[in-house]
């Protein structure tokens, strides 16, 4: 019951647990693994088990489209920073798959190797696919340039949109 000692403790931790949760998940966001989705899971199962649900279907569902919104524009920004530099479709697609594997290459280096390894993926990834459709060293430097600069943004951006979603969600879970 509301007002009970055990009701508030019990509160407390189910709070205190999200809270760890949504620590994590902003921690993995820069690191190329799926923050927003777990912090999303952790209030889907806030929601589940606690009794009442302090935190509704409608907000899960509004911060699943914030995150939908943060995985698109992911790779929207880096393909459009690559074209912004002169890089051409091929050189956009290059960084996203070279950010991809380079993410999955360098997980084996501790903490941040998936975070270098996704960055140099993006940027090698342009500079091979800008370079196979033109062979203009300087051209195909400026595109995985781009990419580099808009794979930048993009984490900046997605860490940004964690922070909401993990505000949100903790804000929801205390009331």
């Amino acid at each position: 019951r509301r007002g009970d000692r055990t009701y508030a403790a019990l509160m407390t931790i189910d709070v205190f647990l999200l809270l760890v949760v949504v620590l994590g998940g902003l921690v993995m966001i820069p690191l190329g693994l799926p923050g927003l989705w777990v912090m999303l899971l952790a209030g889907v199962l806030h929601t589940s088990f606690v009794t009442p649900p302090t935190i509704s279907w409608g907000t899960l569902a509004f911060l699943a489209a914030i995150s939908l919104v943060a995985e698109w524009l992911e790779f929207g920004i880096s393909n459009r920073y690559t074209q912004k530099y002169g890089g051409s479709r091929r050189a956009a697609w290059g960084a996203i798959l070279g950010g991809l594997a380079g993410a999955m290459v360098g997980i084996p280096i501790p903490v941040i190797g998936s975070v270098i390894g996704a960055f140099a993926g993006a940027f090698v990834g342009a500079l091979v696919g800008e370079y196979t459709l033109e062979r203009d060293h300087g051209k195909a430097t400026r595109a995985a340039t781009g990419a580099l600069v808009g794979r930048a943004v993009a984490t900046a951006l997605k860490s940004l949109a964690g922070c909401l979603v993990g505000v949100w969600l903790l804000a929801a879970a205390w009331r």
